[in-house]
């Protein structure tokens, strides 16, 4: 009888240590993201924005260790494809990109819109109607892919932040963005009221886009707490305080 509980002691104790190695060895999650109000933005020496809020929520219930970088998104959406264990945000969900990670979300949802001068004679009915203007946009992101792909014009920039100016001094015709983002971007410019929205032409998804070799078992994790958000009201919640903030006062 003493021998039986002494292995049984040895086998606890073994899988007390196995359980802890495997804790202490668990690796960080990288996130990478750029400057994207209201989803990703810099908030003094933190990160927070919209998205941002709902990782990290999901994140610790995850308990799941993590880092946020904020980057340039051509280097954010770059590391996330070549480095283990990274993911990306706030990431356009397309066809094209599919294949090329996993994906967690959706975390957060936009329109693609296309903005002109508010003294302009520009005036859209479809997206077909922008085809002889130029349009900024940035490089890398999908709206770029998207409208370049079709074959239209476009002048990309290594910041959205830069178009609205580029805008409103004559030196692009239109300018694509989002819903949110746009207008943020606007006002930060001081724009407000020489940039206005001419055309929404594509509602999108966003999601939380990881490196192929991220462990399913992970992925699906995260997955059911950022369902759980959804399903809870908290993600919108985390939306409305967000868009209210944006509103011009």
């Amino acid at each position: 009888m003493a021998r039986f509980v002494v292995r049984l002691l040895r086998r606890a104790v073994a899988g007390l240590l196995l359980s802890t190695a495997g804790l202490a060895g668990a690796q960080t999650l990288l996130l990478t993201t750029e400057e994207s109000p209201p989803y990703n933005l810099r908030d003094g020496a933190e990160v927070g924005g919209s998205s941002t809020d709902k990782l990290r929520e999901v994140m610790k219930r995850a308990r799941q260790a993590y880092r946020i970088e904020l980057m340039p998104w051509k280097r954010a959406y770059e590391l996330a494809l070549e480095q283990p264990h990274t993911c990306v945000y706030s990431t356009t969900r397309t066809s094209e990109r599919e294949g090329l990670f996993k994906w967690i979300g959706p975390i957060a949802f936009n329109e693609w819109v296309l903005f002109g001068r508010s003294d302009g004679a520009i005036r859209l009915g479809t997206l077909e109607d922008a085809r002889p203007y130029l349009i900024g946009a940035y490089i890398g992101d999908a709206r770029e892919d998207y409208l370049k792909s079709r074959g239209f014009r476009v002048e990309a920039v290594p910041s959205d932040a830069q178009n609205p100016r580029k805008l409103a001094m004559g030196r692009i015709d239109l300018w694509v963005s989002g819903r949110y983002d746009g207008p943020v971007l606007i006002a930060e410019a001081g724009l407000t009221g020489s940039v206005k929205a001419l055309l929404s032409f594509q509602r999108t998804e966003l999601y939380l886009a990881c490196n192929r070799a991220l462990p399913d078992a992970l992925v699906a994790e995260l997955g059911r707490h950022v369902a759980a958000l959804w399903r809870e009201g908290l993600a919108a919640a985390i939306d409305a305080r967000y868009e209210r903030a944006a509103m011009p006062r």
